[in-house]
């Protein structure tokens, strides 16, 4: 007897978590989000996984540039990367 459905798609996930340096993130945005998001995207020729990481990246650095002690932000946000 095969898989089940639900089988297929765990299957599938494991595959793509790649030794603990990735996490399942899931979670239902607005559609305007999700259109920015694919626009940011395809203007900037990368995936929306990327685009979200770049976005995210440049908003820390942005923040972080604005403080005198980092270490506050990186205690709220639960550790540092």
């Amino acid at each position: 007897m095969g898989m089940s459905t639900a089988e297929r798609q765990r299957a599938y996930r494991r595959r793509h978590l790649r030794d603990g340096a990735d996490e399942r993130l899931s979670m239902v945005v607005p559609v305007q989000v999700k259109r920015r998001l694919e626009r940011l995207a395809r203007h900037r020729g990368v995936s929306q996984r990327v685009m979200l990481a770049v976005a995210l990246a440049s908003l820390e650095q942005e923040i972080l540039n604005g403080m005198d002690d980092t270490s506050a932000f990186y205690d709220s946000a639960g550790g540092s990367l």
